[in-house]
């Protein structure tokens, strides 16, 4: 069976957690393909209880899945030890995770360059967790990363880590006038992460290929969103990788023609973390009702969201972008209780009015929201799960979006929880 992707459609917490999880019933595999401890998903299951996933794929939730840390993603192994000791303190069996050999490391000095780089950067920083994501993609590229194979071959972590301080203890000093980072200590530490994760340490590409061989059901899982791609996305208010559907098959070594379906996850306003351009972004009491309706606060980071009506011009950029197939529309019932309800439709840019993304950044900077107002609805839609029980003018908003970023909306989460949704359209 070929593969399924998840992908979220705006600049992140649109509710990708809660959809892997619901799909994961029915997966073998669930596979975290690119990013790191930067991003987070919000999961409550079915007894209520609340889990925040930030590194290991959701579907590690689900008796019987697989999961698996794909090589497009950067792994801090102190982090990622303590969210499965975590879990296992949680009751979550974490024995049957896999570790792609192939994903680079976060280390120290990562982490120490990102912190003092934004701080230098003043109001010209990105917006970054500081989490040392952005400099181990870099060194990545650079080919002077550390993979997770080389914790298997001391000599090696050693040979590498020496190599690599040489530069980057001089930045550190010289230009940062920070402390320099000795590499005993640091192979001494990463040695013992090692002996930790060694048994989770796997060729994913070889499994996942195999799977997908098999019949088995993959589902791949990315993390932050399209507008956060370093290629597609607001360059360079981005995350470092490629969340879109793309990248899935970069990041696990699956072949893009062994990926069939692709799940856009679209909040039903629009969020953001982080500097950069937003132009449907609230500053009145609006913005104010969705961040505390909606409790828009970062699972990661815990920073504030900035929040703002419905934006169908990047939803079409998404659908084109990601070839999505199916839309599932996330945090519907935040909406409830509006007696009108904007969605923009395109931007208004030097004059002129546009229906698609910007060129340039600089247009996008400058583009204005051109609203169409839809009526709103004042009942509860906590309860409903068939299309039919939704109030008349929720079942037109979501009409209007699926007409507005042209594919089907097959999933509407009216609240929280994992059975908490309409479903329209079977997307498994």
């Amino acid at each position: 069976m070929p593969a399924i992707v998840v992908v979220g459609t705006q600049w992140g917490d649109e509710g990708k957690g809660k959809v892997t999880d619901l799909l994961g019933a029915d997966m073998d595999y669930v596979v975290r393909y690119q990013g790191g401890n930067n991003a987070g998903h919000t999961v409550v299951t079915p007894d209520g209880t609340k889990y925040a996933i930030h590194l290991v794929p959701v579907g590690i939730l689900t008796p019987g899945v697989t999961p698996v840390i794909g090589g497009g993603v950067v792994v801090d192994p102190k982090f990622l030890i303590s969210e499965l000791d975590e879990l296992t303190a949680g009751g979550v069996d974490v024995s049957n995770l896999k570790l792609s050999a192939d994903a680079h490391l976060v280390m120290p000095h990562h982490r120490a360059l990102d912190r003092v780089v934004e701080r230098y950067l003043g109001k010209a920083r990105i917006g970054t967790t500081g989490r040392g994501i952005g400099p181990a993609y870099a060194d990545k590229v650079a080919r002077m990363g550390i993979r997770v194979q080389d914790l298997l071959d001391p000599g090696i972590l050693r040979d590498k880590l020496q190599l690599i301080l040489r530069e980057k203890n001089q930045i550190l000093v010289k230009v940062y006038n920070r402390k320099a980072i000795d590499v005993d200590e640091v192979v001494e530490e990463y040695l013992e992460y090692a002996e930790k994760l060694k048994p989770y340490i796997a060729d994913t590409r070889l499994i996942l290929n195999k799977a997908i061989e098999d019949g088995k059901n993959v589902l791949l899982e990315g993390a932050q969103a399209t507008m956060l791609d370093v290629d597609h996305g607001t360059y360079p208010f981005v995350t470092s990788s490629n969340p879109t559907a793309g990248g899935a098959a970069v990041g696990t070594g699956v072949a893009p023609n062994k990926i069939e379906t692709s799940i856009g996850i679209i909040k039903a306003y629009t969020t953001r973390v982080g500097a950069g351009p937003f132009p449907t972004e609230l500053f009145d009491e609006y913005g104010e009702f969705l961040l505390k309706r909606g409790g828009e606060y970062g699972v990661t980071t815990g920073r504030q969201r900035r929040c703002g009506w419905f934006d169908a011009v990047l939803g079409r950029y998404a659908v084109r972008v990601n070839g999505i197939t199916d839309l599932f529309v996330t945090k519907l019932d935040v909406l409830s209780e509006l007696e009108r309800i904007p969605v923009c439709v395109g931007y208004e840019v030097e004059g002129e009015v546009i229906e698609e993304m910007p060129m340039t950044q600089t247009d996008l900077h400058h583009a204005k929201p051109v609203y169409e107002y839809l009526d709103g609805w004042s009942e509860d839609i906590g309860h409903c799960r068939q299309f039919e029980d939704l109030p008349k003018n929720a079942q037109a908003y979501i009409e209007r979006l699926e007409e507005l970023c042209g594919t089907r909306v097959s999933v509407i989460g009216v609240g929280p929880g994992r059975e908490e949704n309409v479903i329209r359209h079977d997307i498994v």
